[in-house]
């Protein structure tokens, strides 16, 4: 069972500690997706509140015909293009500025864990925004290609070929930058 879900209804029955955990779950998450879109982490910092406001307060129905994230991802993706028909110009926050996380067993190896996400997180912003989009979907937040195609509208071969397309795109900038990713 879906624990966004379970919280949501918990939630919509009274219980606003059902609200903070899916703020906690998911906050971080559509902060990094909505930046796809607006490419100012401030701005993205404000939508994500703007969505956790229309679900607290419009209380929308959750039909349960996608996962609660997915649907959740779609109201940040409407919120955001809101936003940015409302707003012609952003200023740009450097992306590495978000990422303080330490590790107590091993900070070396966790510092260049962040770095290397830093350094990723750069080449993926040097991608066209579907591009940027997708790939954040999938590969940060776990979404399989059907749950990505909803997100974003699209068919599943427009999906394919999308992420297909992403990959080589990706690649293409790792390889300039000699960026090792094996773990990828």
């Amino acid at each position: 069972m879906d624990n966004g879900a379970s919280s949501y209804r918990r939630f919509l029955a009274g219980d606003n500690e059902g609200l903070a955990e899916i703020v906690r779950e998911y906050s971080d998450g559509l902060i990094f997706y909505i930046n796809s879109y607006v490419q100012n982490i401030s701005l993205s910092e404000e939508i994500m509140e703007d969505v956790f406001v229309e679900i607290a307060f419009r209380k929308p129905k959750f039909s349960g015909k996608s996962s609660f994230k997915t649907w959740l991802y779609a109201i940040a993706r409407y919120t955001s293009i809101d936003c940015l028909k409302r707003n012609a110009r952003y200023s740009d926050i450097p992306v590495d500025e978000m990422h303080n996380i330490s590790d107590e067993q091993d900070l070396e190896k966790t510092y260049i864990r962040e770095e290397r996400k830093i350094q990723l997180h750069k080449i993926i912003a040097r991608l066209i925004p579907d591009y940027q989009q997708v790939l954040y979907l999938l590969f940060f937040e776990g979404f399989s290609n059907a749950e990505a195609a909803k997100i974003m509208k699209k068919s599943d071969k427009q999906m394919k070929n999308l992420v297909f397309r992403a990959k080589q795109a990706l690649k293409k900038e790792l390889e300039k930058d000699d960026f090792e990713y094996e773990e990828l």
